[in-house]
């Protein structure tokens, strides 16, 4: 506390400092103009006499002359007093409240003054913040997102753990008892692993615990796959038809690898070690399930073998990018010649009972080439491996909900994977986590009762309205695109929805009551509940089938630290979780708001607009809506992101400018929007006080506020893992790569031409 009382003196020490220069360039302006024109000297004149005798006696070049020093007096006065009133508009000094000061404080705390901004603006921002924040014990990766996320976390935990708050709805009352199940541990301990044991022979059994029946490989696919929601060989769900965004159908695509991504498989000199610890927890798992080291070892390898098979005719994302050209529509009767090896109308029976199917029920494929392989693959492994595979699939699920044997286990893979350091994470953690999960929006009503004002709602949503702006304006100046194309453009962005905070209906509690009526929670058996939410969350997505697609099905919880574009919904959606500090504050400085939640919305918005969201139109349809020259400068434009991001490495890896391309689209567009909304706020309202002690300018906190967001620590091997896997760039890359694409950071960090953060060539989309 004293440490922190000393750093507040000295801020405020070199606040003071900082006004003062402000109150003399004031004090400045005054007396140069009294200097020059004398208004004192004209009044001392003017009251020298008697009254109108002496008036009388002035000639008539005299009264002229006065007349004419009066005239100039006033019209002096009134410049004064104008060019006083523009300059408090435009030179309003600096902030020096509470919040000012205390993100001032944050924002320098952050700095690295000894880095050039135009050399590296990241480490310039973030470097003093790096300095200062090393990696939590037990965490991969730490920025702002998972701060932010950790303080959330812990509101839900008081909210969950209060059982003695009033006038809870049922739903709210579930979230609780699931909470409690989850924190039962010594009736987890008690139980051991007998649930999973137990499920495991109601499913037909499994070789390496006892018998089981080599059979019925297609009936234990449907059980997996309906009741435990696992996907082995591929997945199916119900979501929006892209090409027809007013009803929900059936989607089946690729799936079904134990590890992040095909690369870790296929790359195996650069992930042995991933492989060998993968290899290591599954023959752990066995032992603790009863079968010995060697049987375990052997048959984990198998599985570790029938994985890379499913890896090596997996499609890379990247190569998945054209919806319009991986987009395929059949007859459920068709799935049997596309891959014969799946029994498909009991399987999809079983998935979405009670909903009833017939075979010319619609399904959209989005993996063709990949279900005729792995259909030729189920064919060609022999039935042992098959099952062997599918009962991990299950016990890989259920490891978090077992005892502690098995989250050691697990931990000591994910140390391996991620490279955390060892620590006991609380279990508070993964139930506030898991119950999020589950009853999330139950969970999300107590927390934005709790948490969310709903000025910020207001708030946010003027914020997207000037970013809409600013994007519609900019696009105005696109020269590339067509007339046409532009129009209908402007069209779709006027049309995009915006949900900001949480969906209506969990603040009215019968509404709320309804949609987990039949979740049943019990208040000790946290495997039993589990399995509960599992058949709950099943019945649910064949509910929905029959169903509309409706905007209050968000794809994030209330509490959530992120935002997203939902395409075929053409809607933009922003969690109460991020619409705080450090992305968001009332009372910061504009250029601080703009920077940080500004971009974000900005962001999701030019994901409409980036090269998978543009194939759909304003209604969120699957269509050719641009003129085919429009289509190829489009892509030639992208060309230059694509090797732009491609040249930037982590540790000496590559990025892939090809599967981070929407992502930087979304990066770029949305920093350019929220810039110009930032410009048009100051041309309507006027100039903003300034942050004390910080020496830059607001345009300047502008940039610096946006890549604060960014900064961050992570381990090498969760890198790895990120280029391989995450559509997003580093977090590095997402500064610097978006700073040296704008003209306007560079021209107020007065950078050189060919700066590396001002190169002459710079690649620009929207």
């Amino acid at each position: 506390m004293e440490a922190l009382r000393e750093s507040f003196l000295h801020l405020t020490f070199q606040m003071s400092s900082y006004k003062r220069a402000t109150l003399d360039e004031e004090d400045l302006i005054d007396t140069t103009s009294n200097g020059v024109y004398h208004p004192s000297t004209v009044q001392v004149s003017l009251h020298r006499g008697s009254g109108p005798r002496c008036w009388t006696r002035r000639s008539d070049a005299e009264r002229k002359l006065v007349l004419v020093v009066c005239a100039l007096s006033l019209a002096l006065f009134i410049c004064i007093l104008t060019l006083g009133l523009h300059y408090n508009e435009t030179h309003p000094g600096v902030c020096l409240s509470e919040p000012c000061v205390s993100v001032a404080a944050a924002v320098m705390g952050a700095l690295d003054r000894s880095v050039d901004p135009c050399t590296d603006f990241y480490n310039f921002a973030c470097g003093g913040w790096v300095k200062k924040n090393p990696l939590p014990e037990g965490k991969s990766r730490w920025g702002p997102f998972s701060n932010l996320w950790e303080q959330n976390m812990a509101i839900m935990k008081s909210l969950l753990e209060n059982t003695n708050q009033q006038g809870l709805s049922k739903a709210e009352l579930k979230a609780q008892r699931y909470y409690q199940a989850c924190m039962s541990e010594a009736r987890i301990e008690e139980l051991g692993s007998q649930p999973l044991q137990e499920l495991i022979n109601q499913t037909g059994g499994w070789a390496l615990t006892g018998p089981w029946d080599k059979e019925n490989f297609q009936e234990v696919l449907r059980i997996v796959s309906a009741n435990y929601r696992t996907s082995p060989f591929f997945t199916v769900f119900v979501s929006t038809d892209s090409k027809n965004s007013t009803s929900n159908i059936i989607q089946v695509d690729q799936s079904g690898l134990g590890l992040p991504s095909r690369e870790y498989y296929l790359n195996k000199t650069a992930n042995e070690k991933y492989l060998k610890a993968y290899l290591g927890f599954l023959v752990e798992l066995g032992v603790l399930l009863g079968g010995s080291e060697e049987t375990s070892r052997r048959m984990m390898q198998e599985i570790v073998d029938f994985e890379t098979s499913l890896a090596n005719i997996t499609v890379p994302q990247e190569e998945r990018r054209d919806e319009e050209l991986i987009y395929h529509k059949i007859q459920a009767k068709n799935l049997s010649s596309l891959a014969p090896a799946v029994d498909w109308m009991p399987f999809l029976r079983a998935v979405f009972a009670p909903v009833s199917l017939n075979d010319s029920e619609p399904v959209v494929v989005y993996a063709t080439e990949y279900l005729q392989k792995v259909s030729q693959l189920i064919t060609n492994t022999n039935k042992s491996t098959l099952n062997n595979y599918m009962m991990m699939k299950v016990v890989r699920k259920m490891v978090s909900i077992l005892d502690q044997r098995f989250q050691d286990a697990e931990q000591r893979f994910l140390e391996v994977m991620y490279g955390t350091k060892k620590s006991c994470t609380p279990r508070w953690n993964l139930c506030v986590s898991d119950t999020d999960s589950a009853l999330g929006f139950a969970l999300g009503a107590l927390f934005v009762k709790a948490t969310f004002a709903e000025d910020s709602k207001a708030f946010a949503e003027d914020m997207v309205s000037e970013i809409k702006w600013a994007f519609e304006d900019s696009l105005k100046q696109v020269g590339w695109m067509d007339g046409d194309t532009k129009k209908a453009a402007k069209e779709k962005a006027d049309a995009i929805y915006n949900m900001i905070g949480y969906p209506k209906f969990i603040m009215d509690p019968k509404e709320l009551d309804k949609v987990f009526n039949d979740f049943e929670v019990v208040s000790d058996l946290y495997f039993k509940n589990v399995m509960h939410y599992y058949n709950f969350s099943g019945r649910v997505t064949a509910d929905q089938l029959r169903k509309a697609p409706n905007r209050d099905q968000w794809s994030m919880t209330p509490p959530t630290v992120n935002a997203y574009y939902n395409p075929t919904k053409n809607e933009m959606v922003l969690p109460a979780g991020i619409l705080q500090a450090p992305f968001y504050s009332r009372a910061w400085p504009k250029a601080l708001n703009f920077g940080g939640i500004g971009v974000v919305m900005g962001h999701e918005l030019t994901h409409a607009f980036d090269d998978q969201g543009r194939e759909y139109d304003k209604d969120g349809n699957l269509r050719s809506w641009w003129k085919n020259s429009s289509v190829e400068a489009f892509k030639r434009q992208t060309r230059c992101m694509v090797e732009q991001y491609s040249n930037y490495s982590v540790n000496n890896e590559p990025l892939n400018g090809k599967h981070t391309l929407g992502e930087n689209i979304a990066d770029n567009g949305g920093l350019k929007a929220a810039y110009k909304a930032y410009v048009n706020w100051i041309q309507k309202n006027g100039e903003e006080a300034t942050l004390p002690a910080l020496g830059m300018t607001n345009h300047q906190l502008f940039f610096v506020g946006f890549a604060q967001v960014w900064c961050s620590v992570r381990t090498p091997e969760s890198s790895h893992e990120g280029v391989i896997t995450d559509p997003h760039s580093p977090s590095r890359f997402r500064v610097i790569g978006t700073i040296s694409n704008s003209h306007d950071f560079s021209k107020h960090f007065n950078c050189k031409a060919d700066s590396p953060m001002n190169p002459k060539r710079k690649c620009e989309l929207w």
